[in-house]
């Protein structure tokens, strides 16, 4: 086989197998070649690359054959018309092509690498008899190969594999272009990962520039001295600051809309449903509607109402377990800490109290998340994006109450305002440092340890041979020894966008519900995801391998996070406000405090108007879906009216032949 360039060659996919041992080849059929044949009879190319201890299979396919495949999905596609239709390879210029050029998306050329890589199958009649390491692999008829191969061990991975041409323009234009700021290629991103990551990053970017006008407005406030009117600042701060909020969620819903035009991914049924290729999720719900639709024994439709109720059930007492287990267990050790943290006077002592905490409180956590994926497991969700909606919520309330309690507890009970400015300066500096650090370290650490061991298994394979000093020549065997993009709790069920979500959570959490008691929050906030931007670009870039696409047409259940944030913020800092103006604790209701609650209502109130008063999409978007509806139901409309006028015409041309 010619040397084919990694450079050069858009290969997106690879499958390690194990490397050939030229004194164990068996008489048969070896398995390794016989995949290598059935990927070419597939029509996908194939560059075989030898590493150390693996053999890599680089995969990749022309348009026709992602096109065929994709016929043979029935893919829904964007047509020039703005109606989605199942693709037709036929038809092909019919269908929008993608802002790069290219006719299928990422999420869309990966269904198709993968319908194509599983859709092997024996259609002989017969067991075929395969071979690796003179160990005997029997291949039945109608099995299919790859699943075969993995569950013999034989086929180690198959994951997607970077294009080198592309992730170096991403570095060079996105990652390492620090003079941006917050704009970022979000067009070549999608291109690239797909919709969610893209998403993610669109969200980041626009909180961030969001985050330049509360940081300079918290600065403000907490340098300069207003006299006589210091007492009204607090207050005024704090209104400007939830207008702020609630307004950045709703023009953050313009934004996706507006993106999801650009893209050309459908969301009229709802972000779970935004590409119409997940056939099994459709066709499982629409059978169960064609049942309760159309089924004529009443008998199947209790059944199906039953079970229905059954689930919702099953998912209220999941729910109950964790809400009992947060207060029941989590409440008591985190009310415990902060008591023992304001009685120790040692500052050594205090440090060393907030080290064993961590420790127990990430155990903690972690066990949490088992017990969530195994309760989430037990449900009978729709599809996979409910299942990761139920887990989003369940880990959040775990981390809600471990980030949280002890903040309220300085701020409610002991009205220590200094040691709590004193703890958020520690959660919002060294916490997010630690954290840059760790997701920066851990995946180069894991990639270090791969390779070492890598080495020295091919040290203790070739003992006895002349030592020589081992190379990772090829990019793919360096990839392939780099961590998964996986989430740290229930990664069955997300990836590693769900740490980075859960973090900008708990940060929009913090500085809004004590933004009264440390304004400048906001700016040390703002200078921390300047950076977060280009560090969260290099890591998925350099320290993990290319990320599986996954479906989304917005941030998910994250959003009803941050309105849950914005109303708790309300109440939280109206209580803050309480606490500073009654020093003396004496509750009464004097015209300060019933100012105070007088305000929360008000903020209540402004909260839900604005989210009315700002439109969720901008006309222009909801124009060209009209017209595109408006387009197709013509197009139907004559289609139908020419069938109904050329059968009626073959009915009275039979009916003259018959007179």
């Amino acid at each position: 086989m010619d040397v084919i360039n990694e450079e050069q060659a858009s290969f997106e996919m690879g499958v390690v197998v194990p490397k050939r041992v030229l004194d164990q080849i068996c008489e048969g059929y070896d398995c390794v070649e016989v995949l290598v044949n059935e990927f070419h009879k597939a029509g996908l190319i194939v560059d075989r690359v030898p590493g150390l201890n693996d053999e890599f299979l680089k995969l990749t396919a022309p348009v026709e054959v992602l096109g065929k495949a994709a016929a043979e999905l029935k893919l829904k596609k964007r047509t020039q018309i703005g109606v989605d239709l199942q693709f037709e390879w036929d038809e092909a210029d019919a269908f929008v092509k993608q802002s790069d050029g290219s006719l299928f998306s990422w999420c869309e050329r990966f269904r198709c690498y993968k319908h194509m890589i599983y859709g092997i199958v024996n259609k002989s009649n017969s067991a075929i008899i395969l071979k690796s390491d003179c160990r005997v692999v029997r291949w039945e008829p109608g099995e299919r190969l790859l699943w075969k191969l993995e569950k013999e061990g034989i086929v180690k991975e198959v994951f997607p594999i970077h294009d080198e041409i592309k992730r170096k323009q991403l570095l060079k234009g996105w990652a390492l272009n620090w003079w941006d700021l917050t704009n970022q290629p979000l067009d070549d991103i999608y291109a690239y990962y797909g919709a969610k990551i893209a998403i993610y990053f669109a969200f980041l970017g626009m909180y961030t520039k969001w985050l330049f006008f509360p940081a300079a407005l918290g600065i403000l406030v907490q340098l300069v001295d207003f006299g006589s009117l210091q007492l009204l600042i607090l207050p005024f701060f704090f209104i400007c600051i939830t207008s702020w909020a609630v307004f950045f969620l709703q023009f953050w819903k313009r934004k996706n809309s507006i993106l999801l035009a650009r893209w050309q991914i459908c969301y009229s049924v709802g972000a779970e449903s935004a590409y119409k290729y997940m056939d099994s999720e459709w066709s499982s719900f629409h059978s169960s509607v064609g049942m309760i639709k159309f089924g004529t024994d009443k008998s199947e439709k209790d059944n199906i109402q039953r079970d229905e109720w059954f689930c919702h059930m099953r998912r209220f007492r999941n729910d109950a377990i964790i809400i009992l287990s947060i207060i029941c267990l989590q409440l008591p050790f985190e009310l415990a800490y902060a008591h023992l943290y304001e009685s120790i006077g040692s500052d050594i002592m205090k440090f060393g109290l907030t080290a064993v905490y961590l420790f127990a409180i990430q155990y903690f956590t972690q066990i949490g998340g088992k017990v969530s994926v195994k309760l989430i497991k037990d449900e009978k969700n729709d599809n996979s994006e409910y299942r990761s909606n139920s887990l989003i919520y369940k880990v959040f309330g775990l981390y809600f109450m471990q980030s949280y309690i002890g903040l309220l507890y300085h701020a409610i009970l002991h009205r220590n305002f200094m040691t709590l400015r004193q703890v958020i300066i520690q959660r919002l500096i060294i916490s997010e440092v630690l954290e840059n650090l760790m997701e920066n370290s851990l995946p180069y650490v894991k990639y270090s340890y791969r390779k070492y061991r890598a080495v020295c298994n091919k040290r203790k394979r070739e003992k006895g041979i002349t030592a020589r000093k081992s190379y990772f020549n090829s990019r793919v065997e360096k990839e392939y020894f780099k961590p998964v993009y996986s989430a740290s709790v229930g990664e069955e069920l997300e990836d590693g966008l769900f740490d980075e979500f859960l973090e900008l959570a708990l940060q929009f959490g913090m500085i809004m519900m004590f933004a009264c008691a440390f304004p400048p929050s906001f700016a040390f906030t703002a200078l921390n995801n300047v950076t977060e931007i280009r560090a969260d670009a290099l890591k998925i870039l350099a320290m993990y391998r290319r990320p599986c696409p996954r479906v989304a047409a917005s941030i998910g259940a994250w959003f009803n996070i941050f309105q849950f944030l914005i109303v708790v913020s309300i109440c939280t800092n109206c209580i803050l406000l309480v606490c500073l103006y009654d020093r003396d604790g004496n509750w009464n209701i004097s015209p300060g405090l019933a100012a105070i609650l007088i305000m929360e209502h008000v903020l209540l109130l402004i909260k839900f108007v604005f989210s009315r008063i700002v439109p969720e999409e901008p006309d222009w978007v909801k124009a060209n879906r009209m017209k595109n509806a408006t387009q197709a139901q013509n197009m139907c409309s004559k289609q139908l009216l020419r069938n109904i006028s050329g059968r009626r015409g073959t009915l009275v041309a039979g009916t003259r032949y018959a007179d």
